[in-house]
């Protein structure tokens, strides 16, 4: 019988919280929307995208060693 209590407890914290997620505008959408505009650069071997050039010149170093380095990547450090 106490399991049951605490089933039903659970689904109403997590209602709870659901209802505050929608209230604030919080979605999973809108988190992706936000990462991948922060994900700048695309590396043109893979198409896998880096937020700075430092990150995407370190990427393309050890995924990709055997190509030449893209021009855009020769005076980062």
């Amino acid at each position: 019988m106490a399991r049951g209590h605490q089933k039903a407890q659970s689904q109403e914290r997590n209602k709870a919280k659901q209802a505050a997620l929608k209230k604030t505008g919080h979605n999973a959408n809108q988190q992706k929307k936000a990462a991948m505009k922060a994900l700048t650069f695309q590396c043109p071997i893979c198409r896998g995208m880096m937020p700075d050039p430092k990150t995407y010149k370190q990427h393309f170093e050890n995924k990709h060693p055997g190509s030449p380095l893209p021009p855009e990547l020769k005076d980062v450090n």
